[in-house]
């Protein structure tokens, strides 16, 4: 039978699918657009298949924050074209948006809210497609979100700082070193939070190696846990994020940055926690 053009805008407006393959679904149901939309998941879940074992190396990271809350999300795509056309960053607002309003607890129950979407984009645009990693954070008056995306799009950083007040964190300087806070994180991708944060069984394991070297290079035993631990002390200062020198100032630790803001503002200041997404790292 023959469809009309203002069902085929209708049904394509519904499932963000190509116009032809509109039509033809159109078509075989008979103008029955339930029946249209079934036949148009299932190929695009049958394209989807096909394309699911191609590499997915581009993409976009994307940060969203709205009332008290900041997501970040990854969303996958094969090249770098279409990871910059309005239908995948359209795809990728929407999966921020879902992750901000309904806070899945996994990868699973994100795919169960924004999953057919994915399948359905893959039909249209001929390309494989995944969701990445992604994040979300609270805010409380007294808190601050600092958030970063690289320029590339493909790094995007949420940074948490706790202060003693609604008004320390309503101040410029504290807003504005939550941001640099982000881009520290963005630039260094720190293991921790500071030395305390990082994992006891993985740190003695450093020790060891460090222990190890030196015997190897034949020093004497009484000074070689001295030396081990001075190798892992180096070591936090790399990986720590609030012991690493500052990107903008390294005479500087992150620390003294902090405290120094904190000085300023006329309150108290604490960096609670991070989060990064690299998109090339998943």
């Amino acid at each position: 039978m023959a469809v009309s053009i203002e069902d085929i805008k209708k049904l394509r407006a519904m499932t963000g699918a190509g116009l032809a393959d509109v039509k033809k679904a159109l078509t075989e149901a008979e103008g029955d657009f339930d029946k249209a939309k079934d036949l148009l998941r299932e190929r695009g879940l049958a394209i989807a298949a096909k394309r699911s074992d191609r590499e997915t190396s581009n993409g976009c990271v994307l940060v969203k924050s709205v009332n008290g809350f900041a997501a970040t999300i990854a969303l996958k795509c094969e090249t770098d074209f279409v990871a910059r056309g309005e239908q995948f960053e359209a795809l990728a607002a929407k999966v921020a948006q879902s992750v901000l309003d309904s806070n899945p607890a996994d990868a699973e129950a994100l795919k169960g809210l924004v999953g057919e979407d994915v399948t359905q984009l893959i039909a249209s645009v001929g390309e494989n497609m995944q969701l990445g990693n992604f994040t979300r954070h609270t805010r409380e008056d007294n808190e601050v979100i600092g958030q970063y995306i690289h320029a590339n799009r493909k790094i995007g950083v949420l940074v948490d700082l706790v202060c003693d007040s609604a008004a320390t964190a309503a101040k410029p300087e504290v807003q504005e070193l939550a941001k640099n806070v982000a881009m520290q994180v963005a630039a260094t991708n720190p293991m921790a939070l500071d030395g305390a944060s990082l994992d006891a069984a993985a740190m003695e394991r450093e020790r060891e190696v460090y222990r190890q070297k030196a015997r190897e290079e034949g020093k004497p035993e009484q000074i070689v846990e001295k030396i081990a631990e001075g190798a892992v002390k180096k070591f936090q200062k790399e990986v720590c994020l609030m012991e690493q020198p500052y990107i903008r100032d390294d005479k500087k630790s992150m620390t003294e940055v902090v405290c120094e803001v904190a000085k300023a503002a006329g309150g108290d200041i604490k960096v609670a926690g991070f989060s990064r997404i690299q998109l090339a790292a998943e």
